[in-house]
């Protein structure tokens, strides 16, 4: 696996992570709402944990990148063998 190829498939895994671990914890504010409040959107999570978010799936990610890599390496999988 070229770096190139590399570094797209854990960018590419990267988001699909993020994407799955985005939405777990999130607690909206029970404020009611009203009319005249500007700028604050009801549904928006009071504390989203971005960067707790960020880093675990940044650690997901490379765990699941190394298997793919492993896999890939030592030919475990290899998509020339089964065209062939």
């Amino acid at each position: 696996m070229s770096i190139t190829g590399s570094i797209v498939v854990y960018v590419i895994i990267w988001w699909i992570v993020f994407f799955s671990v985005l939405p777990i914890g999130i607690k909206h504010s029970n404020k009611p709402f009203r009319n005249n409040l500007e700028g604050v959107d009801p549904g928006a999570p009071k504390n989203p944990n971005i960067f707790k978010k960020f880093l675990y799936t940044t650690l997901i990610t490379t765990v699941v990148f190394t298997v793919i890599y492993y896999i890939v390496v030592n030919n475990h999988f290899n998509l020339r063998e089964f065209i062939k």
